[in-house]
């Protein structure tokens, strides 16, 4: 069965807009005036529409925005009294449940962030509460919880995370960091394969309505495998799925043989490209927002502090090199940049002790990178994956990572053109559920500095500013590179799955601002329409 598209305007990373798609079963065979001449089954009619690739989400945890959907939600609200209202409409809906666990606020609300449990107290005081701050690298939890994780005043900061406290030493509800959040969260009922399923399920939709068609999953568990196993061979998997395991200090090595035998389980699926489980996520540090992110120089308001490194030097390289070694493809969370510099000189060790391969190491986020940085990103190899939707001066930028590191450095963020500059790969990833799982919601950020919708305006640092061309291809092109699957997506060309998006306007005939409200009038994954 061979379809031809036609009457659109293509637009392809590299490629002259064109005209003509023509798809056999699943695959592109012919494109523009070679697709427009030859012979077809069946034909389609865009009616001039814009038509893109579909896109990639590079970075994501949609597991956790699939299990959020399930709780108050709680994103994009600006005041104290709208969460603690949403918070009492869900425990008053919901009255047998016995943690309420949600997200995700925004804590710039609050003057340095530190929310208090007795806020929470004030709706909900007979069972737990749980709300994740939008960083996800902090929770705010009532009292209930503090006094279930027996967290007193005696209790000690774990190493690599924070306690906020009152001024008597006090818990105050705000915790910060992975090893202070699992206080409370290894508490919380643990999330069944079953319920993680229906997460999937969930985030899979609200990436089809987004036009994303194929996603990777950063912070997977084994737990959380199993689900996605699950998920692949009942049909809920509707969406192409890389995994990234998450390995920690300490624990990594006895995690070596289980995420080996999770890999072979997937190639295993009688779809193996539907699921690609060769990443390995390390934290090399925190967040920005949340004073943990690990910095050259200290923090203005904590001079005794540079932050927190999570890893040290010597247990990194041994782990990078170990998982390198069986070709796991290295998967690097780094904000500071020291941060960056630590997770490029651990690249370079590794290359320099194994042997060499196609391994496209990722270092993600990398919002502060040193100067003398730059330019390792190429020599190395390694590629940049930055989130558009952040490259603005948002509340929280503005509210509490520039009081924390001061204008200088908090101008020196998301260096996208200075890292284009100096050859390195960028691609593309949300965050989400940190922000928004919406490509289109993002993509023209970068290129006037601006949040979505804003027009007319100082963008924020604009010499960082780059090209709408450019940003499109980081979602579509490096995105599937990055992801080991430019063989099948990321472009429209001969030899690629047909999963393209037709929206109602050419995005290179509108203003940066209005990219943000285009609609998607269709989705295609492998010829169908799916949305």
């Amino acid at each position: 069965m061979r379809t031809l598209f036609h009457n659109a305007q293509f637009w392809s990373a590299g490629k002259d807009i064109f005209d003509g798609v023509l798809i056999e079963n699943e695959t592109i065979i012919a494109v523009g005036a070679k697709a427009l001449e030859s012979q077809f089954d069946e034909s389609i009619d865009l009616h001039g529409a814009f038509v893109t690739p579909a896109f990639l989400d590079g970075h994501a945890h949609p597991i956790f925005g699939g299990r959020e959907a399930a709780g108050p939600k709680i994103n994009g609200v600006n005041s104290l009294d709208e969460i603690l209202a949403k918070v009492d409409s869900f425990a008053r809906i919901n009255p047998d449940q016995p943690w309420i666990i949600g997200g995700a606020y925004e804590a710039a609300i609050i003057e340095g962030g530190d929310f208090d449990a007795q806020w929470l107290d004030s709706v909900v005081s007979d069972r737990p509460v749980v709300l994740h701050a939008v960083d996800h690298h902090t929770i705010w939890v009532n009292s209930k919880a503090l006094e279930l994780a027996s967290i007193t005043t005696a209790t000690q900061d774990p190493t690599g995370g924070t306690i906020a406290r009152r001024a008597n030493g006090a818990p105050k509800g705000t915790l910060r960091e992975p090893n202070a959040m699992a206080l409370v969260l290894n508490l919380a009922p643990a999330d069944s394969i079953e319920s993680d399923v229906q997460a999937i399920s969930r985030a899979c939709s609200a990436y089809l309505d987004s036009g994303v068609s194929a996603a990777i999953d950063s912070w997977v568990e084994k737990d959380m495998a199993q689900a996605y196993l699950a998920a692949a061979k009942s049909g809920e998997l509707t969406i192409a799925m890389n995994l990234s395991f998450l390995a920690s200090p300490g624990q990594w090595r006895e995690k070596i043989q289980e995420f080996n035998e999770l890999r072979q389980e997937f190639a295993a699926l009688p779809h193996p490209d539907l699921v690609k489980a060769n990443s390995i996520k390390f934290l090399a540090d925190g967040a920005l927002s949340a004073g943990t992110a690990a910095l050259m120089e200290p923090y203005l308001d904590n001079p005794a502090s540079s932050g927190i490194k999570i890893w040290g030097e010597d247990e990194l390289l041994d782990a990078l090199a170990a998982f390198d070694m069986l070709k796991f493809q290295i998967h690097i969370h780094a904000i500071g940049d020291a941060a960056v510099k630590q997770g490029l000189d651990a690249i370079e060790a590794m290359m320099r002790i194994n042997p060499r391969w196609d391994r496209r190491p990722v270092i993600v986020h990398a919002q502060l990178i040193c100067d003398e940085d730059l330019p390792r990103f190429k020599h190395l190899g390694v590629i940049a994956n930055i989130q558009p939707l952040w490259c603005y001066m948002d509340p929280m930028n503005k509210a509490l990572i520039l009081p924390r590191i001061g204008a200088q450095r908090n101008d020196l963020q998301y260096r996208l053109r200075s890292l284009i500059d100096h050859g390195a790969m960028i691609a593309f990833g949300s965050d989400w559920p940190v922000t928004s799982e919406i490509p289109l919601r993002a993509i023209a950020v970068p290129v006037n500095r601006l949040a979505p919708g804003i027009k007319d305006a100082d963008g924020w640092n604009r010499a960082e500013a780059i090209t709408l061309q450019e940003s499109l291809t980081f979602y579509t092109k490096t995105a599937a590179y990055q992801m080991f699957r430019e063989h099948e997506r990321g472009s429209l060309e001969v030899g690629k799955k047909a999963d393209f998006i037709v929206l109602e306007k050419n995005l290179f005939d509108i203003d940066p601002s209005e990219v943000s409200t285009v609609a998607i009038k269709a989705l295609y994954q492998n010829g169908v329409r799916t949305r």
